[in-house]
This record gives structure tokens, sequence and C-alpha cells, in this order.
């Protein structure tokens, strides 16, 4: 069954709102911080396991000036630390050091308080449900996309992610 065009059209503005709404209450949340909202998604992308910085760049959907940018941000804040790939010595590798373990786990602690005092409205249903529908459009956006060949989701990025959903 397809989904009509105005049902369609009415969940990307609602996607972009929630995007939009998301921003700003992470800007809001963390004014102040040393790291930014933009810090705070690297961080955890490398909190998710030691990986080459294109490969990062790629899962994230930015350019490498840009993430290169970001990594030396926090490795300057003594989040990141960075060595040689052993396999590619032209290649380094990108993993958080115990400071930055520790500054992720400050920041999702932080956000879960936020999004919880935010939604202190909520049954413990509508937020599972909420998170099993979000769950869905998320993966069936990743297969549609890997079927039109989306750089940012490659295969190996796409297992990372899904990899994560399934551990939370």
């Amino acid at each position: 069954m397809a989904v009509a065009p105005d049902t369609a059209a009415d969940l990307v503005y609602r996607i972009f709102d929630l995007q939009r709404v998301v921003r700003c209450v992470a800007a809001a949340s963390f004014r102040g911080q040393d790291t930014g909202v933009a810090l705070q998604g690297v961080l955890r992308f490398v909190g998710e396991g030691e990986s080459r910085a294109t490969q990062l760049a790629e899962r994230l959907g930015v350019s490498a000036p840009v993430l290169s940018r970001h990594i030396a941000d926090l490795e300057e804040q003594g989040y990141v630390i960075r060595r040689q790939d052993p396999d590619d010595g032209r290649a380094q590798l990108v993993a958080l050091s115990p400071e930055g373990a520790d500054k992720l786990r400050k920041i999702e602690e932080h956000r879960t308080a936020t999004l919880q005092d935010y939604l202190s409205d909520w049954s413990q249903e509508d937020a599972e449900d909420t998170a099993r529908i979000l769950t869905k459009l998320s993966e069936s956006l990743k297969q549609s996309a890997r079927a039109h060949a989306v750089p940012a989701l490659s295969t190996a990025a796409t297992a990372a992610a899904t990899q994560t959903l399934q551990e939370r």
C-alpha cells in the first residue's frame, strides 16, 4: 500500500519541523558548553568505536575538511585521540579519550534528563510507540537510500547505525 502524496508531504513537513525543534532544544540546553551541537554529534559517532576519519565523514554525511576541523577541536579539548592506522600508514584512526568517553556519557545523561522533563506529560506507552515508529521510519529511509546509493548511508554505515539502534 502506497502512501498518498498529501500524507507524504505532511510527513516531510513534520520531519523537518521535528529536526528544527530538536536543533533548537539542543542548542538551548547546551548553550555555554564547551561542545556545541555539531561537536556533540561527532563525539557520539566517535564514541561508537575507533574508525578512520574518512569513514566518520561518510557516516555523518559531511565533507572531510569539515570533519577534520571538528576532530581538531575535540582533540584540542582532550576528548578524542588520533593514531596512525596500522593497516595503512597514511590514514589515522580516531577514538574517544577517557575524558571524551566521560564527556559523552554526561552529554547523553543530560539529553535523557532533558527529554524526560520535556515529555513529562507523555505516557511510557506513548514514548515506546514513538520510538518504534521512528525506528521504522529510519529503517525504511535507510533501505530506500541504499537502493538509490546515497553515499552517507553506505552498507557499513547503515550496519553500524542499525546496531546502535538495536543496542538501545
